[in-house]
């Protein structure tokens, strides 16, 4: 059985619409998942990135293109009244409802992912959504308890230092596959594509020489 991480954070459409298709993607494939939190957001600030919704031609286009992917695969997908929004919450919610050291199980994940997504668009972070939410799911532990604040931080740390630069990726082993439209790749992958035995995957990535933006 192949051994999956699959970083999310519930903010990301493409996240949840990985998160959906998953399973379909890999039918007949013998595998299991830890779903790790990470704070989008986190990964961006380290990167020096900008997010989708940061620039608003990108905001647009990300939209249209998440409501036809959501249309082509036949995923519910209603866009939250905010976003971005800010998901600590949600994310401390998920740690919260295990053990000290556990992750969240699928269903949990499952349940943050729909209250975003097929919410009918309300906002994510109402108090009584989130409270009944919470409910729901019975955390174990507080979700604004220091620990479990300081598992997070630990999660998107961890990210960070494997190279995971956005949501959602999926770790195999010392390969990582981001973004929805990776997850054939990944199948691929795991179904023993002979590509993946040679040499392709570290020439792609080698780093070569080329321009280099100056700053302002």
């Amino acid at each position: 059985m192949k051994q999956l991480d699959f970083w999310f954070d519930p903010v990301s459409p493409f996240a949840y619409l990985a998160f959906e298709r998953l399973p379909q993607e890999l039918v007949g494939v013998s595998y299991s998942v830890n779903y790790r939190p990470v704070l989008f957001a986190g990964l961006l600030k380290a990167w020096g990135q900008k997010g989708p919704a940061e620039i608003e031609p990108k905001r647009a286009w990300t939209f249209v293109h998440v409501q036809w992917l959501a249309h082509r695969h036949g995923i519910t997908l209603q866009t939250p009244a905010q976003h971005p929004f800010n998901p600590l919450p949600l994310l401390r919610l998920a740690l919260a409802c295990g053990h000290a050291g556990e992750l969240p199980n699928r269903r949990v994940v499952e349940a943050l992912m729909r209250h975003v997504w097929c919410g009918a668009g309300a906002d994510a972070n109402d108090p009584a959504r989130l409270a009944a939410l919470t409910a729901e799911l019975s955390p174990r532990r507080d979700p604004g308890g220091d620990d479990v604040k300081g598992e997070l931080r630990a999660c998107t740390e961890a990210a960070i230092a494997g190279g995971v630069f956005g949501v959602p990726t999926v770790e195999l082993g010392e390969r990582r596959f981001w973004g929805l439209d990776s997850l054939e790749m990944l199948a691929a992958c795991l179904r023993g594509d002979p590509w993946f035995d040679g040499p392709a995957w570290d020439a792609a990535a080698a780093p070569r020489s080329g321009v280099q933006r100056l700053s302002s």
